[in-house]
Order: C-alpha cells, then structure tokens, then sequence
C-alpha cells in the first residue's frame, strides 16, 4: 500500500469515528462498509483530500455525492440483512452502491446521467464491486425486472414516493 493509500486508510477510520459514530449511528456493519470502502476513488483526483470531510462533493452531470454522514444515515435505515436485494435511486458516483453491496446480496443502481453510470460502473468493475448491477433510466420507475427488493434507497429528492417503487418493495 502506497503512502498516500496509507494516509486515506488513515482519513477514511477518523471519519467514521469522528464524524459517524461520534453522531450515535452505531450500526456496526454499516460502519465497518463506511471503513471499507475508498470514498476518495469516487470523486474527481481534485477532490480526493476532501473525500472523507463531511460535506457533499461535486461530481459530474451537476450533481454530487453525499456527504458521509447522510449515506451512512439512510443505509442503516434500511437494516440491512446479507440476503438482502436493494435498489438504489440516483446511483451518481457509485459511493453508495459499494457500501450497500458490503451489506446486501444484490444491489441494482438507476442514474438517469449516462455520464454517471459510466463513471460508477468502471469504478465499481475496478474495485471489484461484483454484486453490483447499473442502469441509466428514469429512477422514479425503479428497476421493476428484479423486484422485488428488500430496501429501496433513493439518493434524490421529490416531492412523493413514486408509485412504481412502492410496488417494488418486497
């Protein structure tokens, strides 16, 4: 492992202690995914010092990745078994989807940026992520040819559910 390797390793445990468990989430396969997984090669090389601060990030297609904390959130909300089939909503980087695929069985990624799910998927093959599976589609419509799943965690705002991913969930 390199120094700089080394160095986010480094950043990567202090922002699960200081920034995660410090707020009450005590999940701990949720925070032992969050340690795993090498959120800085998910955003550009200009943004990798600031990877594991918890604040969004720009990515590409205008968007961006959430902030730590709030992944780390909305994944223990879904508590989780290694069994587990989930649908991600919103996929953009691809962070998300490798921490849920160190939590579930399956994990089935919509972006709606082509841009996006280029990026997250050649991240992902290269990683080795090899659970999960990614589409550009409208995300409101979910991915209905593997429902259904056992969580749904949708990265983008609306004002309701969608109906066609309230069908989904097992």
């Amino acid at each position: 492992m390199s120094d700089a390797e080394k160095q986010f390793t480094a950043r990567r445990q202090r922002m699960v202690s200081q920034q995660i468990l410090a707020r009450g989430l005590t999940d701990e396969a949720v925070l032992g995914a969050l340690a795993t997984v090498p959120r800085h090669r998910f955003v550009a090389p200009d943004y990798a010092e600031l990877a594991y601060e918890d604040m969004p990030l720009s990515i590409p297609a205008g968007q961006t990745i959430s902030q730590p904390y709030i992944v780390a959130y909305m994944i223990s909300l879904l508590r989780l078994q290694t069994t587990d089939r989930v649908l991600e909503v919103g996929t953009g980087s691809g962070y998300a989807a490798a921490v849920l695929s160190l939590l579930a069985r399956e994990v089935y990624g919509v972006e709606r940026h082509e841009q996006l799910i280029r990026l997250a998927r050649q991240r992902l093959e290269e990683m080795e992520y090899d659970n999960v599976f990614l589409r550009q589609g409208d995300g409101t419509l979910g991915w209905p040819e593997h429902a259904p799943y056992d969580g749904i965690l949708v990265s983008a705002g609306g004002p309701v559910v969608p109906e066609p991913l309230r069908a989904q969930l097992a």
